[in-house]
């Protein structure tokens, strides 16, 4: 089982299921060539994604063009069903850092042909996950700044007041299509700036306030 920690205050969760966002960054968005979305776009990777600071990601054999997309992950403390985003901050345990592995290539196929694409996000190894900080700890998780360097150099530099659906917008609403439980995981998108690795490479994630992810590609 997969665990999400917050070394602060002693507390370990298994992690349930991780729900992702997709296109919450107009900017990303536009550098993909995709409509800026008017509600949150969900999809799913399963706890044996996770891989923890220090690990590899195993990029498939079937993909050729593996990309990183750093996110601010938002772990939940309690079951949460049908809150309002005036309460959602409550059922927030902590904050970490992730990084959204995307087989860029095998995502792509999969659209083209109207298919579901958990395959190019959700493969063994796909969710590199950072030690979570008490909620509390952080002021305003929309004024962090995200940065990703691969082999020294910076990919992605931004801030989560680039987000397009807010913390508590995004906890109200997945909890009202699917309860969400006591170490569930979600991730709350990514900003431009995304491009592939190959083995390798080693990636270096960091969130102001939050924490910081190294972890290498093979």
């Amino acid at each position: 089982m997969k665990t999400a920690r917050i070394p602060a205050t002693g507390q370990e969760f298994t992690i349930g299921k991780i729900v992702c966002l997709g296109r919450n960054y107009a900017e990303h968005a536009r550098e993909l060539g995709n409509e800026t979305p008017t509600a949150p776009i969900l999809f799913m990777k399963p706890a044996t994604a996770v891989i923890d600071d220090g690990a590899a990601v195993r990029i498939p054999s079937y993909s050729d063009n593996c990309h990183h997309e750093v996110e601010l992950a938002v772990l939940i403390g309690r079951d949460a069903r049908c809150v309002s985003p005036e309460e959602a901050l409550e059922y927030v345990a902590g904050y970490g850092v992730a990084i959204d592995m995307t087989l860029r290539d095998v995502q792509d196929q999969m659209k083209a042909k109207g298919l579901p694409w958990e395959i190019a996000k959700g493969f063994d190894t796909s969710c590199p996950l950072s030690d979570f900080v008490p909620a509390a700890s952080v002021t305003d998780p929309h004024n962090l700044s995200l940065r990703l360097l691969v082999n020294g150099e910076v990919r992605q530099d931004a801030t989560t007041a680039g987000m397009i659906h807010r913390v508590p917008q995004t906890v109200a609403h997945i909890s009202g299509i699917f309860t969400l439980e006591a170490g569930d995981v979600i991730l709350t998108g990514t900003p431009s700036g995304v491009s592939r690795v190959k083995a390798g490479d080693v990636m270096e994630a960091s969130i102001t306030d939050v924490g910081r992810l190294k972890v290498f590609v093979q």
